[in-house]
């Protein structure tokens, strides 16, 4: 009785928060208030002293430029948490600044959160635990592609075939719901990071230039593409010279882009083609019918619609706001966790009595 007096004063003064724990960046939704962080999954340490010197925005911009005794890391690998400690850190931070604007003097909130499609029991126990760690009193867990097609306002839970593809930072998750449930999904590895990854180890190989990872990044976003455009783009990727050790500057259109980046996207059309294979046919003719959805920051890459659709022959579309597609999801869940409960994961492990 006692407990649940204290569950509901902690409720009274905490608020309710859904969090898209991605890769690349961490979103939060507050209940009632909607998307109030969007800030990147990146930790700044002090490796003398062992202190956090900043999270998010802050340690984004340390990253390649802290002396060596200042690691600016990411805690989460390819979805999954790689640095249990520095995860919950982030979360105590971000759970934290939800609740410095208003009165609350305890924040133990209930967090729903998105873990990749696919992850293992220990996988899900290591979210849950840091979640917990960093101060939520209750913590529910749904999966990445769900919860995007609950942001995107599918309809879930209907006897029809549902199609998303959501292209984050570390991991691609394509799946196929129905009636509440995930009945085909594959989760690989080829994300935004694997393609800045292909634009550093193209600039090595036919310029000898060595780019950041930022710098990457921005020219992928500059002209990356996955389809022949209409009008050529074009735009500088700026360097070190492997060979002299000097600056060095090289102009490069989309179609040199588009060829580094051609290995991984062939990958992930082709587990979007494997994964359509494998669906029951009646939900495939509801997909030809309702088309494929491209949600997530890869989805943005140029082209990249026209070209699963033309490999697929079904329609697809792009979202609007793609980036915010999972964090909206776990918004909805949280505002109706009791019709929307079947969709949530459920974990082996059951907390305890104390």
């Amino acid at each position: 009785m006692n407990f649940k007096i204290f569950n509901n004063l902690f409720g009274y003064f905490s608020k309710d928060i859904g969090i898209d724990l991605g890769t690349a960046n961490t979103l939060v939704y507050v209940k009632g208030r909607g998307i109030v962080i969007n800030e990147p999954s990146v930790v700044a340490i002090n490796q003398k002293t062992g202190q956090i010197l900043a999270i998010g925005q802050e340690a984004k911009k340390m990253v390649g430029r802290t002396p060596a005794h200042i690691v600016a890391s990411r805690p989460l690998v390819a979805g999954v948490v790689s640095d249990f400690e520095v995860t919950e850190q982030m979360l105590k931070f971000f759970i934290d600044k939800v609740h410095r604007e208003s009165f609350s003097f305890l924040p133990r909130p209930r967090v729903v959160v998105g873990i990749p499609s696919g992850v293992t029991e220990v996988e899900k126990r290591a979210v849950e635990d840091a979640t917990r760690n960093a101060g939520a009193r209750e913590v529910y867990l749904i999966e990445e592609p769900m919860a995007a097609a609950i942001g995107i306002r599918m309809p879930v839970q209907d006897p029809a075939g549902n199609m998303i593809v959501d292209i984050g930072g570390g991991t691609t998750e394509v799946a196929v719901i129905s009636l509440g449930g995930i009945v085909v999904s594959k989760s690989l590895r080829i994300a935004g990071d694997k393609l800045n990854e292909d634009i550093i180890h193209y600039a090595r190989e036919e310029f000898n230039l060595l780019l950041g990872e930022k710098t990457s990044e921005d020219i992928k976003i500059a002209v990356g593409s996955a389809y022949s455009l209409d009008e050529k783009i074009e735009t500088t990727m700026r360097g070190r010279d492997i060979v002299t050790g000097l600056p060095k500057e090289v102009a490069i259109d989309d179609s040199q882009i588009r060829k580094a980046l051609s290995r991984s996207v062939k990958i992930l059309v082709n587990s979007i083609k494997n994964t359509i294979e494998e669906t029951p046919p009646e939900l495939v003719a509801d997909i030809m019918e309702r088309g494929i959805f491209l949600v997530g920051g890869g989805g943005l890459l140029r082209g990249l619609d026209k070209l699963v659709a033309e490999q697929t022959e079904m329609p697809v579309k792009l979202v609007e706001d793609p980036l915010t597609a999972v964090v909206r999801g776990t918004g909805i869940v949280l505002e109706d966790i009791d019709t929307l409960s079947d969709v949530l994961v459920s974990t082996q492990y059951e907390e305890t009595p104390r």
